[in-house]
């Protein structure tokens, strides 16, 4: 039986379309003691290299309710996953390209279809919560981690 008073929480980024970890996306962490209750931004971090967001606080006593906001619109852009012209794209054909830049979204607008992926999960106080994103431009899958 944990000692711990809080619960712990960890999470990481894999981009399934390029097959590597998704770096720099910025990773809101919110808690709040109870459905209905007001959510309260705890932390705030950003995935690493390898995509991994290991500096996120512990969520404090009372919690029961913890909220990973991953803010993925920029990662999209900067990455062109929503065009198919991103960095990790470059053997697609001249014709191809020209099509990708015409259906390319406005200046301001990344066009990702996912600009945001919220997860809400329970917790209870001495366990630890590992919570992996699987990302793609048209679609997520989350689980709880070891």
């Amino acid at each position: 039986m944990s000692t711990r008073t809080t619960a712990s929480v960890s999470t990481h980024i894999l981009d399934t379309g390029a097959g590597r970890p998704a770096a720099a996306v910025t990773v809101l962490l919110r808690v709040r003691s109870g459905a209905g209750e007001a959510w309260t931004l705890l932390g705030r971090s950003a995935t690493d290299e390898d995509g991994r967001c290991t500096d996120l606080p512990a969520p404090p006593a009372g919690t029961t309710q913890v909220r990973l906001d991953f803010e993925t619109e920029a990662y999209f852009h900067r990455t062109g996953a929503h065009t198919g012209t991103g960095t990790r794209d470059n053997h697609v054909q001249s014709e191809k390209r020209a099509e990708a830049q015409r259906d390319a979204p406005a200046p301001g607008d990344s066009g990702a279809f996912f600009p945001e992926v919220a997860v809400t999960f329970a917790v209870t106080p001495g366990e630890h919560y590992h919570v992996p994103l699987l990302l793609s431009p048209f679609g997520y899958s989350v689980y709880r981690g070891s």
